[in-house]
């Protein structure tokens, strides 16, 4: 949806959009062109140097942020047994097996995330045409296909992100809330940032870096420098 509107022109009116900040100066910045009443999300939206059609340069996986992400994370998990009780020990919204996909498959999708132990993949493939197009197929290499059920629903609960360079090579997150302020947003986009870095491929070849913008739900994109990246 195209952002428009006065408050929108107004704080358009206050970036420079051939300039590049350098991250705590775009944070600044965030923080000064803020108009609406509700606590907005703060988004970056990364441009990397990679082609993810390449399976060697795909650029995946997920970091607990540690700030959080200021918003509650309903997560459900497929489990039996003791794993079961562990998850909803450790705070899970819901929790089950095949009485879980059937009430999936009856439209219920009241849920951020989905977590499973590995035993439990070949129920959970049966939600495959529901869960991949929205994202939440449980994935062993983002942490979620786990028998450590209890660690995976606190981090998520606690401000996991999951990332995947999108087919142009950009990745887009949330990194919080408008309410956070510049200090606990800096921390957050210093971890993720860390993780994208450490995410690159060898595959990759010139700059890795290429683009990096932030914005508030309802608010226009600042460029950040890449090299003011650390």
């Amino acid at each position: 949806m195209a952002k428009s509107g006065k408050r929108y022109l107004e704080s358009k009116d206050k970036i420079d959009s051939m300039k590049r900040y350098p991250l705590e100066g775009a944070l600044d910045l965030l923080e000064a062109v803020q108009k609406v009443k509700f606590d907005e999300s703060v988004d970056v939206a990364i441009n990397l140097g990679v082609d993810p059609k390449h399976a060697d340069q795909m650029v995946r996986g997920a970091v607990v942020l540690p700030e959080g992400l200021g918003k509650d994370v309903r997560v459900i998990v497929f489990a039996k047994g003791e794993k079961e009780k562990e998850a909803i020990d450790a705070g899970a919204d819901a929790c089950g097996a095949d009485d879980l996909v059937e009430k999936i498959s009856g439209g219920w999708m009241e849920f951020d995330s989905v977590i499973a132990t590995p035993d439990m993949m070949a129920t959970v493939s049966k939600l495959g045409k529901l869960l991949g197009p929205r994202g939440l197929m449980p994935n062993p290499k983002l942490g979620t296909v786990t028998f450590d059920v209890g660690k995976a629903v606190k981090d998520t609960k606690a401000g996991k992100v999951e990332f995947r360079a999108e087919k142009e090579g950009i990745v887009h997150a949330s990194i919080g809330k408008a309410s956070f302020g510049k200090e606990r947003l800096l921390e957050n986009m210093k971890t993720f940032m860390d993780a994208i870095l450490k995410a690159k491929p060898e595959a990759a070849k010139g700059a890795y870096l290429k683009g990096i913008t932030i914005s508030t739900t309802m608010g226009p994109g600042i460029k950040v420098e890449p090299s003011s990246i650390k």
